[in-house]
């Protein structure tokens, strides 16, 4: 997969996209969207706007790392965001996961390692 620096920047691209998610449901949940203008709204609140920057940094990384590999690879290993973000749901949520959810996300692993072979 080429070297370490290109390692650590598609799991920093991967830990943005789930901070910026995370933060996203943060900031709803504190400014539940009723209608265009609260969505307006929440757009300029903290957690939204963090997220969004967030997002913004991790679209510069993912620039960078599609110069440098192929997007065979780097798109299937994107795929660990979902996994991580059910991780966080669990845990900082405390969302129930389902059995299939559970299997998805082993599928997802799965074919990860399929693709880094």
């Amino acid at each position: 997969m080429a070297n370490a620096l290109n390692v650590v920047l598609i799991a920093l691209n991967i830990c943005l996209l789930v901070a910026g998610q995370t933060l996203w449901k943060l900031g709803l949940a504190a400014h539940p969207l009723r209608g265009l203008g609260s969505a307006v709204l929440a757009l300029f609140t903290p957690y939204i706007l963090s997220g969004i920057v967030l997002y913004a940094i991790a679209t510069v990384v993912w620039i960078y790392l599609l110069s440098r590999l192929p997007i065979s690879l780097l798109y299937p290993l994107q795929s660990l965001a979902y996994v991580l973000t059910a991780v966080v749901a669990l845990v900082f949520f405390q969302e129930h996961i389902s059995a299939t959810r559970w299997i998805g996300i082993g599928v997802i692993l799965v074919g990860v390692a399929l693709v880094v072979k």
